[in-house]
């Protein structure tokens, strides 16, 4: 007679060592986690990183009946090495203070666990949620520092040239943007190459959540989606500019000021479904077959 199946998992039998698992990993990367919330968590280019970690193991637990009801085809040697890979760019990035490394080394680690136990349909299956952890860690310096201004440039040209067409009276010096006697300076988190990163990772959300079966369609919103976090990032700094105008420097840098940071998700999806919607109809779904 066969054990009963737990309420939402697979039987006890194959249940008990993923959670041995997942309890090892909590262990391995608490302090992790722990350094990453007193520091680049808690920046405005960052502060996305909790909610790409806990959605990313939301993704995967949805996949957890898919995912044990696939045949089992265990790839020791193949996930050893992958383990040992992963293994690697944690005790390096943990030991040299490279935060990409030390995050990015749970991708491997749970590919390499996959593989051992499970497979390549194993690694098929999580795909996705294994990707989407690598919103998780920092961009490289370097890239950031180098794409950052000409971005913020272009976000602040934009919305003077918007505002100034309305009657404001606004002007621009580089990244600053003068209204009235106020001068605001638009910083990174509000255009720079973080925020298009953390919108990009909502698109791809989006089209994994809508499950699309069109390449086409995919790739085009994908794509979209660049154009579509600038114009979020323009909209963002030009509420920022009104209401500083109108009620004052207290009011832009205050409530406002980390409300428009929500303003700037809504504006990207809000972007994301009108763009979305003709796609469909440039790329519909395929159909199953009766």
């Amino acid at each position: 007679m066969k054990a009963p199946a737990l309420s939402g998992f697979p039987v006890a039998a194959q249940w008990w060592p993923f959670a041995l698992l997942c309890l090892g990993f909590g262990l391995l990367y608490l302090p992790t986690f722990a350094d990453l919330s007193r520091t680049i968590w808690a920046s405005d280019e960052q502060g996305h990183g909790p909610i790409i970690l806990v959605v990313s193991y939301w993704l995967a637990y949805r996949k957890r009946h898919e995912l044990m009801a696939t045949p089992a085809v265990p790839r020791p040697l193949a996930g050893a090495l992958v383990f040992a890979v992963g293994w690697f760019l944690y005790v390096f990035g943990r030991s040299q203070s490279i935060i990409a490394f030390e995050v990015g080394s749970q991708i491997f680690l749970w590919t390499g666990v996959l593989l051992i136990f499970r497979g390549f349909p194993a690694v098929r299956i999580l795909w996705f949620p294994l990707f989407f952890l690598i919103f998780m860690a920092p961009l490289p310096g370097a890239v950031v520092a180098a794409l950052t201004a000409p971005l913020k440039s272009a976000v602040s040209t934009v919305a003077e040239t918007v505002l100034y067409s309305v009657g404001y009276p606004v002007a621009r010096t580089g990244a600053m943007l003068s209204i009235g006697q106020y001068q605001l300076f638009v910083a990174d988190a509000c255009a720079g190459l973080n925020s298009m990163f953390t919108l990009e990772s909502l698109g791809l959300l989006y089209m994994n959540l809508m499950n699309y079966k069109s390449v086409a369609r995919n790739v085009a919103l994908a794509i979209c989606i660049i154009p579509i976090s600038f114009c979020a990032n323009v909209i963002r700094v030009m509420i920022l500019v009104l209401v500083t105008y109108h009620f004052g420097d207290a009011a832009g840098q205050g409530f406002i000021h980390g409300f428009a940071g929500l303003v700037l998700f809504l504006v990207a999806l809000v972007l994301m479904l009108a763009v979305d919607y003709p796609l469909g109809r440039l790329f519909p779904e395929r159909r199953a077959a009766a």
